[in-house]
């Protein structure tokens, strides 16, 4: 039996190289995660992140402390039985909900504390995160999964026959595990890296063998972003996906003036146009600029406002991430959604790919989703005790057990 007596919460902050990160908006980014440790008496530990911008990670730790409680004592297998039960109790603990509901720096700490719990199941188990996953019979995988409020959407049981209907088709879905999954280099375009950088990054992504990259754009000046990007256009040529990212930057009227420029220079998606809670505001742009996709993910932090952007036909992309989601279990509660719409998911990567490279996997082999694009972002590839492996623009498939989420600062400590 695997038991959990104690947690512990790490604040991790990582400077970057001058101007990697940087967007038009966060114009000075460091890399956090906000860390839950499980430790068992057997000396495992289950190690699960949520990812900041630096400032406000210790808020989210001091927020895992309060909300984990409840796990000590708990025996993992046993929890995991019931987790989607178990995470909606603590999600709706009826003081600390106020601090939300669903969103925040609460959400947050709700998302370290599933990925732990999952990271500490799998590791107990001996097997990576997708293959524990793709191991599990349906009704098992629903019992992970919080759906309340998605109602009208489905109901679990409808989920559980759905997932069974397609077992059928995973044998012609796993070729995925010999080849890989193809990834795009996010690192190529930041917003401050000056315009022969760039040239030379998306050069070098190309040699390395991405078939995609992407570019920052988002500046006052639209002659700067168009230029940018028809630079990076002009030197990778017109095969190699491009994509392009606001980060929030532009009002509505803004984003339809310059975003029908940038439309003529073909880009496979424009990600994050405007502030993520106006939905309307991305549905109206995704009916101007189809069928270039309008990308959103990083910044919706729970599954109900997914159910929005889906509904309402707002995104073509769908970037949900397990670390600013509450965490895995949510993740897979979109992923299911989302199958009923036609949309993609290319997960934004605040893990550095470290988790959703095996989500992807999952999302393939079981849901059915396309395998499309997995973001890759290698700034903090030696702060992890496992990095992914990306081999021609490709992520190979993980076989350590866990999710990959132990990073060595926090295993310094470990106790």
């Amino acid at each position: 039996m695997t038991t959990i007596n104690t947690i512990s919460s790490v604040a991790a902050r990582f400077p970057l190289p001058a101007g990697a990160g940087s967007d038009a908006v966060h114009t000075n980014p460091e890399y956090g995660y906000a860390v839950t440790r499980l430790h068992t008496a057997n000396q495992l530990c289950g190690y699960g992140i949520s990812f900041t911008l630096g400032a406000g990670t210790q808020l989210v730790c001091d927020a895992i402390e309060l909300l984990a409680q409840p796990l000590v004592g708990c025996e993992i297998d046993e929890l995991m039985s019931r987790f989607g039960a178990f995470q909606k109790e603590l999600a709706e603990h009826p003081q600390l909900r106020w601090l939300g509901p669903h969103k925040g720096v609460l959400h947050l700490a709700l998302g370290s504390i599933t990925n732990a719990c999952f990271d500490l199941w799998a590791r107990a188990r001996k097997v990576p995160l997708w293959k524990l996953l793709l191991d599990l019979d349906s009704k098992a995988l629903v019992n992970l999964l919080d759906l309340s409020y998605l109602e009208d959407e489905f109901s679990p049981e409808e989920v559980v026959v759905w997932l069974d209907g397609q077992r059928d088709e995973r044998s012609s879905r796993e070729a995925v595990l010999q080849h890989g999954y193809p990834g795009y280099d996010t690192s190529v375009g930041w917003f401050d890296y000056p315009d022969q950088q760039i040239r030379e990054n998306a050069l070098r992504a190309v040699d390395a063998g991405f078939g995609a990259i992407k570019l920052k754009v988002g500046s006052p000046d639209m002659q700067r972003d168009l230029r940018r990007v028809g630079l990076v256009r002009d030197a990778v040529g017109p095969d190699i996906k491009l994509m392009l990212d606001a980060n929030q930057a532009w009002s509505l009227p803004t984003a339809l003036s310059v975003g029908s420029e940038l439309a003529t220079l073909n880009p496979f998606w424009i990600e994050e146009p405007t502030q993520p809670d106006d939905i309307l505001a991305h549905r109206q742009l995704a009916h101007e600029w189809a069928p270039i996709p309008i990308a959103v993910g990083e910044s919706i932090p729970n599954r109900v406002i997914w159910k929005n952007y889906l509904r309402n036909g707002a995104v073509g992309i769908v970037q949900a991430d397990c670390t600013r989601l509450a965490g895995i279990s949510e993740y897979l509660a979109v992923s299911i959604m989302a199958t009923h719409y036609p949309v993609q998911i290319i997960p934004h990567v605040g893990d550095m790919g470290q988790i959703h490279q095996h989500l992807v996997l999952f999302n393939h082999i079981a849901l059915g989703h396309d395998v499309v694009l997995l973001e890759h972002i290698p700034h903090l590839r030696d702060r992890f005790v496992v990095p992914v492996r990306v081999e021609q623009g490709h992520y190979t498939v993980p076989q350590e057990p866990g999710t990959g989420a132990a990073l060595k600062i926090a295993m310094a400590d470990h106790v």
